[in-house]
Order: C-alpha cells, then structure tokens, then sequence
C-alpha cells in the first residue's frame, strides 16, 4: 500500500492523518489507490478531478495518462470536459440518457470545413505576399485545421439537440 500511496501522491505525513481530516483532494487520492490495490486492467473513475486544486487536477490527469500507458484501461466519466479532453483518446457524449457522439477526441474536436495556414515570425509584407499567395495558388505551407474544446462541442451537441431553445442544466446530461 505504501507504493500505493506513493503513486497517488500522498506522503508520510498525510499517511498519519486520520481519514476524517484528509481534503477533498486527498480523499480522492486515497480512493485512487484503493482502486488500484489489486491491480487492474480495468479501471472506472468517477469526477476524480473534483475538489482538486489546479496542480492536484494535473496530477491526477498525469496519474492517469500513466495509467493509460501501463496498459490499463481507464473509463473515465466527468463533465469536466478541459480534462477529459487532456487524457482520454476516445470519448461518448451523453446527453439526456442517450449517446450523442462517439470517436476519438483529436478527430471529434477537428474543425474540418475551415483551413488554417500558420507562419511565425513573418513581417507584414511576408504576411501579405502569403495572403496573396494562398488566394492565388493555394499552399504548399503547413496547413493545420483548428480544434475547438469538448466542451464547446458539447455545447453545439446540445443546442442542435434542443434546436437552440431553452436551457440546460448539467442534471440534463
């Protein structure tokens, strides 16, 4: 249990403490660890960033992602869509009890009919002979597509959902 305890990040001191006393943050720790005393290949989390502060929330995103490459499988459920976006490949978006999207995030969160031409450090009259030239030729530069964020996909989700009418609240999803 120690290396337990160890991966998940709580040290000697927070060892001692008693249960009870133990922050959000931490109490979501020691759930982690008991999760993975048997070691599974399978494992379930539920919000396990709530309550955390911004370095806990990195720390259990990198905990996860690690988990990940042990060859484990992690099925991760949040509405805290900026994390899941950092650790998950693949991702369902539920909302109102039903599935609305499934794929893998960087293809889900592709802007597909835009195009995106990026250049650094060009001056101004770079910058314009490079306008020119995409409107004359098309490029040979790198061209990326923009992503947009889980959870303004969600949010589009959800408005084509509702036809753009009403609200929503997260008891919806």
């Amino acid at each position: 249990m120690p290396l337990l305890l160890d991966t998940v990040g709580l040290d000697e001191k927070a060892r001692k403490r008693k249960l009870r006393e133990y922050s959000k943050g931490m109490a979501r720790r020691i759930g982690l660890a008991q999760a993975l005393i048997n070691d599974p290949d399978l494992v379930l989390l539920d919000e396990p960033t709530t309550g955390l502060d911004p370095i806990g929330t990195r720390e259990m995103k990198d905990l996860i992602v690690s988990l990940k490459e042990q060859g484990k499988t992690v099925i991760l459920c949040s509405h805290l869509l900026a994390d899941v976006q950092d650790v998950c490949d693949r991702i369902t978006i539920l909302f109102r009890g039903r599935m609305q999207t499934l794929g893998h995030v960087k293809d889900l969160v592709q802007v597909k009919d835009i195009t995106q031409v990026e250049a650094k450090g060009l001056n101004p009259a770079q910058l314009e002979e490079l306008r020119t030239f995409v409107q004359r030729y098309g490029a040979q530069a790198a061209v990326t597509h923009p992503t947009t964020t889980l959870e303004d996909l969600f949010i589009k989700i959800v408005r084509d959902q509702t036809g753009g009418v009403g609200s929503y609240t997260s008891s919806d999803t």
